[in-house]
């Protein structure tokens, strides 16, 4: 009720001429529109769409994104269990995967059921970073890229990556199937940064959302209840003359 109440309100606000024109505005208020219209007015009340709030978040942008990038990086070094998927689609074994504390190699190795996560120094293989040609997602892969189409291959092509690299004159690649779409997201923005691309993913988007919201929130905490002008004060024009300036070349006798 409350919804409709709102969409008749701004409705009429706006004054249509007929009822057709009245039907086709209201319309177009949603429930979806109204919700957004509602969060944006919020904000603009909260001074967080203000031109200088703007300013101060993209400032600060990079060096969140440098906060998540290392926690992505730490992240991978944790390692991560994955399961191996055969061409019966059988989930039956288990193999481990980090990334070495220097950020100079993949180790990876399969491990036993029920057996917590090695040590990486007791993994067998190791991938040099530098070897990495480009990471694959979902279709790209080659271990998804010619399955059926069920629903089961959907929600593995949804968490599947592949890391393309150099094996001699041949190109290779190691392929994962994430344990969740978190870890996908994870491991995805992780390998992004080691091969310096983007860190594109959903998971990045909302964690730089959130810290970018906090961080603002801490910036002005001293200016509560201060109104935040739109535009900056003007510039008074420069003085008539400056000979009350101090010249630093002129050597005291």
């Amino acid at each position: 009720m409350q919804v409709v109440r709102e969409q008749l309100a701004r409705t009429l606000a706006l004054k249509p001429s007929s009822l057709e024109l009245f039907r086709t505005k209201v319309n177009t208020l949603t429930y979806g529109e109204v919700l957004r219209l509602r969060q944006t007015e919020r904000l603009h009340q909260e001074g967080t769409l203000a031109p200088p709030i703007l300013e101060l978040r993209e400032k600060l942008k990079p060096e969140l994104m440098g906060l998540i990038r290392q926690q992505r990086l730490l992240h991978l070094c944790e390692g991560t269990l994955f399961r191996k998927i055969s061409s019966r689609r059988r989930q039956d074994k288990l193999w481990f995967c980090c990334l070495s504390p220097n950020h100079k190699l993949l180790q990876y190795g399969d491990v036993e059921e029920g057996v917590g996560p090695p040590a990486p120094e007791s993994l067998p293989e190791q991938l040099p970073v530098a070897d990495i040609r480009a990471l694959l997602t979902g279709k790209d892969c080659p271990h998804v890229r010619e399955k059926g189409s069920g629903k089961q291959n959907k929600d593995v092509c949804e968490l599947a990556f592949s890391v393309s690299y150099d094996h001699g004159e041949e190109e290779a690649y190691l392929n994962f199937i994430a344990p969740s779409k978190r870890e996908f997201h994870l491991w995805t923005d992780g390998l992004s940064a080691l091969l310096g691309s983007p860190m594109g993913s959903e998971q990045t988007r909302l964690d730089l959302e959130q810290l970018l919201t906090m961080e603002t929130k801490l910036r002005l905490l001293e200016l509560e209840n201060v109104p935040i002008p739109e535009q900056p004060p003007p510039v008074p024009p420069p003085p008539t003359n400056f000979n009350f300036c101090y010249d630093c070349s002129i050597a005291e006798p």
